[in-house]
């Protein structure tokens, strides 16, 4: 896949729980600017808590953009946490996602620009289907 610099990729990244912490997964979907689907990523990632499920969502997505050699990229997520932490709106308190949040914010250095946007769940249902899917899948 050839791709250019100057394209823009959307992430829609979903992370999911079964109890908190519980088995876990994540979901993405990356689009095109016309809609068109480039990739889904679907992975069982343990027993994990809910914040910790969205931001590992977040951190293949950001690694997938780099991969597929994008430079600017939108995140649509349905955690409000995430985008508020990472916009600079929260704090990160937890010692679960710290780590996380500070791999996100040096990946996030490799790109010429990245959007975080909050969207609501029902917009984001093929995100959260993929993530659910990864436990499924999993616990069988």
């Amino acid at each position: 896949m050839t791709v250019t610099k100057s394209k823009e990729i959307i992430f829609f990244i979903d992370g999911a729980s079964q109890g908190n912490p519980g088995h876990s997964g994540i979901g993405i979907v990356a689009v095109d600017t016309c809609g068109k689907r480039i990739k889904e990523i679907s992975e069982y990632i343990g027993e994990v808590t809910n914040n910790v499920a969205e931001y590992t969502a977040l951190n293949f997505a950001l690694a997938e953009a780099l991969i597929l050699n994008f430079k600017n990229i939108s995140i649509k997520s349905d955690s409000e946490l995430l985008v508020k932490q990472l916009n600079g709106e929260y704090k990160v308190k937890s010692n679960n996602i710290k780590s996380l949040y500070l791999q996100a914010k040096h990946l996030i250095k490799g790109f010429n620009s990245v959007k975080v946007s909050y969207i609501q769940r029902t917009k984001n249902k093929e995100a959260d289907r993929l993530a659910s899917l990864a436990i499924r899948k999993r616990k069988k």
